[in-house]
């Protein structure tokens, strides 16, 4: 049986990079892969961008309310090179997933007999969970964290959202990094020191 895999880590650790990485060893074997980025991530438009520069455009662009598992079928029907099937699907920010579409990356996972990779990261700025990375964090087969350093040297687990003035604590749940916002990546020590709650 296929499974539904959930790499998630903080900001910097690589996720994006290691999604670009799978799919060239699938198409390296002459095997199709779907990427998926959702449209929440305006960062790179349609491309699936890493910190590294590497780059490739999203083969689906996911609004909110529309269906995953749709979705795939139908870039299923409209593409010839996947005729012979799809060996992976590879989903890049999957914390802005719906529950709903987490659900249905499931479905293609369990009922499709695709496996299905999502990377993204577990919290927010807020360390509250993401709804699609709660989702994951529920169903998934398989669970996997990709380790970053914090600044100190720690491990890094929160995503911080930086000011002038050190850590931001309030505001909307989603900003994205460049655009409207800068983050970075700190151990549990850093994150409430920043925050001035340690003393």
């Amino acid at each position: 049986m296929s499974k539904l895999f959930f790499r998630y880590g903080a900001m910097n650790s690589g996720k994006t990079t290691a999604l670009l990485q799978v799919a060239h060893n699938y198409e390296e074997r002459d095997q199709s892969v779907v990427l998926i980025k959702s449209s929440v991530d305006t960062k790179g438009d349609d491309q699936i961008v890493s910190r590294l520069g590497v780059s490739r455009p999203a083969d689906v662009l996911l609004s909110p309310g529309q269906d995953l598992r749709s979705a795939c079928r139908a870039l299923r029907e409209q593409r010839v090179d996947l005729d012979s099937g799809v060996a992976c699907v590879l989903i890049d920010e999957a914390q802005f997933l719906t529950p709903e579409q987490v659900d249905q990356a499931l479905e293609v996972a369990v009922l499709d007999e695709i496996p299905v990779v999502a990377f993204g990261i577990r919290t927010d700025f807020q360390t509250r969970a993401f709804p699609g990375s709660q989702r994951l964090m529920e169903v998934a087969h398989s669970l996997q964290e990709m380790k970053t350093i914090c600044r100190c040297g720690n491990k890094a687990i929160f995503n911080a959202r930086m000011g002038e003035e050190g850590i931001i604590r309030e505001g909307e749940q989603v900003m994205i990094d460049g655009d409207s916002a800068r983050y970075e990546a700190l151990c549990a020590r850093c994150y409430l020191e920043g925050s001035g709650t340690a003393s």
